[in-house]
């Protein structure tokens, strides 16, 4: 069983502040394209995070495991079923931001698991978090990993797009500029931070620059079709 504890946000800033993210941080903030600052808020987390964050820490960890770590395009996948093996474990909870994943991030750690894949950030793209603030917590992110389960070998994957043909999710779609440009900082933090980086945005993008219909079912998450292609592309890195 896990300890129900957390990083306390000042402990946290004296680690980050200690691998120099500061410095990072001002030279992502000098390549932002420039953009409005629309209302939005950190604390934000969605109805069932608590209830899901809590079950996670009850379940037990093996040095073996790999986890999948992310929102609802992660959490709605049935890992072990897709990769017909049973050290795969599900980490991902709809609607999560990466404010969200820092916030739980201890338990994903502590385990010390063999690998982690981690996809976040759409939906702080949705809720008009600052691209470079999102890029911010990224580095946090693969930080705590690696001072606290160094063992963990990181794989990061890129933002999908979107598709706003479908118009069920509309504070996701137009924002295509924020999604590229994330995903050039997560190319530049896979050199910085000596990561594996996996690219999945162009294997899903159609003719126009949109996620592929016939690889959705509402224009934000994948539906059986892309799902089978996304584990296409991870299984290099599973074994």
């Amino acid at each position: 069983m896990k300890k129900n504890t957390i990083l306390r946000p000042l402990v946290l800033s004296v680690m980050l502040g200690f691998y120099g993210l500061s410095s990072i941080q001002a030279q992502v903030n000098a390549t932002a394209p420039p953009t409005s600052t629309p209302k939005w808020d950190s604390t934000y987390r969605p109805k069932d995070y608590h209830l899901h964050a809590e079950a996670f820490k009850s379940f037990p960890d093996k040095s073996s495991d790999i986890y999948f770590l992310g929102n609802s395009i992660t959490a709605r996948g049935n890992w072990q079923e897709l990769l017909g093996r049973q050290d795969v474990r599900n980490r991902g909870i709809s609607g999560d931001i990466t404010f969200g994943v820092l916030q739980r991030l201890k338990e994903v750690w502590e385990g010390h698991p063999r690998k982690v894949f981690i996809l976040i950030g759409i939906n702080d793209v949705s809720r008009n978090i600052p691209d470079t603030v999102i890029v911010g917590n990224y580095y946090k992110i693969v930080r705590q990993i690696k001072q606290n389960s160094p063992q963990t070998k990181i794989y990061f994957e890129t933002l999908l797009p979107v598709n706003k043909d479908f118009k069920a999710f509309k504070n996701h779609y137009n924002k295509d500029q924020h999604i590229q440009w994330i995903n050039q900082q997560i190319k530049k933090m896979g050199q910085r931070e000596n990561i594996q980086i996996i690219d999945i945005y162009p294997a899903f993008l159609d003719s126009s620059g949109k996620l592929m219909a016939d690889l959705t079912e509402d224009g934000l998450h994948l539906n059986i079709k892309g799902y089978h292609k996304w584990i296409g592309i991870l299984k290099p890195y599973l074994p």
